[in-house]
C-alpha cells in the first residue's frame, strides 16, 4: 500500500469520525434542548434535516471514488457513535437511581 493510499484511507476514517460526532453529538444536544422548548417538534425536525444533510453530503463526497473509502467512513461514523454514547452516559449513581425507578413502575 502506497503512502498516499494510506492517507486517503485515514482521511476517510477521520471524516467518518467527524460526521458521526456532528450527527450523534447534535442528536444529544437536540434532545437536551427540546426538553425546554415550546416547539420541540420544530427543533427535532430542523435538527434532523441539518444533521442528515451534513452526514449524507459527507458520505457522498468521501465515497464517490471508492467503496473502500465509504466503508472506512462508515466505520469512523459508528466509532463516533460509540464515543458520543460513552461521553454522554449518566454517572453511576444516577444510572442506578434510574434503574430503581423503572423496577417500581407499573
Amino acid at each position: 500500500m502506497a503512502m498516499s493510499e494510506f492517507i486517503h484511507y485515514a482521511l476517510a476514517w477521520f471524516t467518518g469520525l467527524l460526521l458521526g460526532g456532528v450527527f450523534f453529538g447534535g442528536l444529544w444536544w437536540t434532545v437536551n434542548v427540546i426538553l425546554l422548548e415550546k416547539r420541540p417538534t420544530a427543533w427535532l425536525l430542523g435538527s434532523w434535516l441539518l444533521r442528515m444533510g451534513i452526514t449524507l453530503s459527507g458520505f457522498y463526497l468521501v465515497g464517490r471514488e471508492q467503496w473502500q473509502l465509504l466503508l472506512l467512513c462508515l466505520l469512523g461514523f459508528l466509532m463516533a457513535r460509540a464515543m458520543v454514547k460513552w461521553l454522554t452516559r449518566l454517572p453511576n449513581a444516577q444510572r442506578s437511581l434510574q434503574g430503581a425507578e423503572s423496577e417500581h413502575a407499573p
